[in-house]
């Protein structure tokens, strides 16, 4: 039987288990989409940039079970789709980018769009790969599945030339995809090791990321066990339920909230997991090396690199953390602490700095601990929460508690903005029968707000909230403190209502604290009708988050004492004299 090249894709990516692609269709492209629009398993879904693409793409593979695909033009797709291939890259989330490429059987220079694409991936992606020949269609299509969901995932690129899409040759049987057998091995040496580490401890603390997502119940089950408080990273924030307990607080150090604080003060063994310890993990670096670090990851090159570890422990999360969990049933272990002394000292410190939050309410601005506690009280227990890069960010993180994994994503290290509005579309194709709700400032929403013309295009009902203060607001209070200005900080006034009109979304604003309740229920309400739901929310960003003070605080105390004596002085007198 003879099959052009798009349909030996195609039948490779269902193989893999796609269910969705996501890019525009060009002239290098069009049997690849055609391949695609005749499959019974995988749904081309066209966006409205390619940058938002990628984002769609990076969101199903972190909330559910296929890889999230890009198929997109060569050059100009590339480099739209970027940002989302750098987040995936530096974030851990595989993705497959697939891209057309110009003819490579007719010797001439200058075709559209010819481009070196695989020099350009080099830096974000895990491999590159440019495929020459219709036999090696399928099986690098595999190999690439192989590599971006292996080890720490990521990004895989690979560039199908136009020639091959089009011209059919004689396919054979195409070999059918097998899962690759893992063959690491867990080192029960430094499990047991761990375990002597864990026993000794008398105050033992649990910090997991994104790589402890899929161990959460093994985490709860070692931090009972221990009666060890849990902190998490921004991005691993739902790897441990936050209304457990022993749950203290995202980031680890000045920028962790006083629960989280005050367990790491106590600490005299720390339980990495899943975790990389990077800027904004740690508040830019805010804290002491840990004590007798017992570091946990997959990938090998994290250990060491900004605090040194007591014990280094390759591997997969879930594997380790079980048999730390069996070696410590075998001995008789008995924690040292005290479970209801330890979650009381904790929730404590957690209701106190969230009370710190719901002042009287404003007639004229919402306050965002106001805003979250409704919003907590009213969604479902299983909502997905998309969060953008911004000031609400780290609200989102310190005040809406998320319970299940996988259930609360967010741009992390390569922090890009115009994340949520594509992702969370992205995140309902995939969760079909779940609310998702996304949050996002109105900087960051400007940036990707036409894609709600996809979500009233697929009729998906999601929530978006938009943090409107008229600001970059996180870079503004930056600037404010130091310096008291706001150099193109401030956005440009947008007409929400119009903008809601025009993608065909409907709309709803929340201007006080009084309004809140009224206006969720309202909003949610407005689901019915299978269409996304804009909020625009007037919102509060006077009062600091952590984060904000903490990083402020740790990065001046850095400064060479001359520097730190011009940049107080330089902000005393603005701030006096303007």
């Amino acid at each position: 039987m003879k099959m052009n090249g798009a349909q030996m894709a195609v039948f490779a990516l269902e193989q893999v288990g796609v269910k969705y692609t996501f890019g525009i269709p060009g002239t290098h492209t069009t049997e690849l989409y055609d391949a695609m629009d005749r499959s019974k398993q995988i749904t081309p879904i066209l966006v409205t940039h390619e940058g938002a693409g990628s984002f769609m793409a990076d969101a199903i593979s972190r909330t559910s079970d296929s890889i999230g695909v890009l198929t997109i033009v060569p050059a100009a797709g590339l480099t739209q789709a970027m940002s989302g291939i750098g987040e995936a890259f530096l974030d851990g989330i595989p993705m497959l980018v697939i891209a057309g490429g110009v003819r490579t059987d007719i010797d001439k220079s200058y075709q559209l769009h010819q481009f070196d694409q695989t020099s350009l991936a080099k830096p974000v992606t895990k491999a590159q790969f440019k495929v020459e020949s219709h036999k090696d269609i399928v099986n690098t299509i595999y190999e690439a599945y192989d590599i971006a969901m292996s080890g720490e995932p990521g990004p895989v690129f690979i560039e199908l030339p136009v020639n091959l899409l089009l011209f059919s040759e004689n396919a054979g049987k195409l070999p059918e995809y097998k899962k690759k057998e893992e063959t690491a091995k867990v080192d029960q040496n430094k499990v047991r090791e761990a375990v002597e580490l864990l026993k000794g401890a008398k105050a033992p603390m649990i910090f997991a990321g994104w790589g402890a997502v899929d161990a959460s119940e093994f985490t709860v089950r070692l931090a009972e066990m221990l009666v060890a408080p849990v902190s998490t990273t921004l991005q691993g924030k739902s790897a441990f339920p936050n209304t457990h307990p022993l749950y203290c607080s995202e980031f680890l150090g000045a920028s962790g909230k006083p629960s989280g604080q005050w367990a790491l003060a106590k600490h005299d063994v720390m339980l990495a997991v899943g975790v990389r310890f990077g800027e904004i993990a740690t508040g830019s670096y805010g804290l002491q090396p840990p004590k007798n670090l017992i570091h946990i990851d997959i990938n090998p090159e994290v250990f060491d690199k900004n605090f040194p570890t007591r014990l280094a422990i390759e591997g997969d999360a879930k594997k380790i953390l079980e048999a730390i969990i069996s070696e410590l049933d075998n001995s008789q272990f008995t924690a040292p602490g005290n479970m209801g002394s330890v979650s009381e000292k904790i929730r404590d410190k957690n209701d106190k700095y969230f009370s710190g939050w719901l002042t009287d309410k404003k007639k004229d601005i919402v306050s965002p601990g106001h805003f979250f506690k409704s919003l907590k009280e009213r969604l479902d227990r299983d909502v997905h929460l998309v969060i953008d890069d911004g000031k609400h960010t780290f609200l989102a993180s310190e005040l809406f508690p998320v319970e299940l994994p996988r259930h609360f994503i967010s741009p992390t290290d390569f922090n890009c903005m115009g994340y949520s509005i594509p992702a969370a579309i992205a995140v309902r194709l995939a969760n079909p029968d779940k609310q998702v709700a996304a949050i996002v400032g109105d900087g960051a929403f400007m940036m990707t707000c036409v894609e709600m013309v996809t979500a009233v295009d697929l009729g998906l009902p999601v929530l978006f909230f938009v943090f409107n203060d008229g600001e970059l607001g996180q870079i503004s209070q930056f600037q404010r403190i130091p310096l008291n200005r706001k150099t193109c900080a401030v956005v440009g006034q947008l007409d929400y209502e119009g903008m809601a009109k025009g993608t065909g979304a409907q709309y709803v604003k929340i201007e006080n604290d009084y309004e809140i309740d009224g206006k969720i229920d309202d909003a949610i309400e407005k689901l019915k009708e299978n269409r996304p739901v804009l909020v625009e929310v007037k919102i509060d960003y006077s009062k600091k988050t952590m984060l904000t003070k903490g990083v402020v605080k740790v990065n001046l105390k850095r400064f060479p004492f001359g520097e730190k004596v011009r940049f107080l002085s330089r902000a005393l007198k603005r701030h006096t004299f303007g």
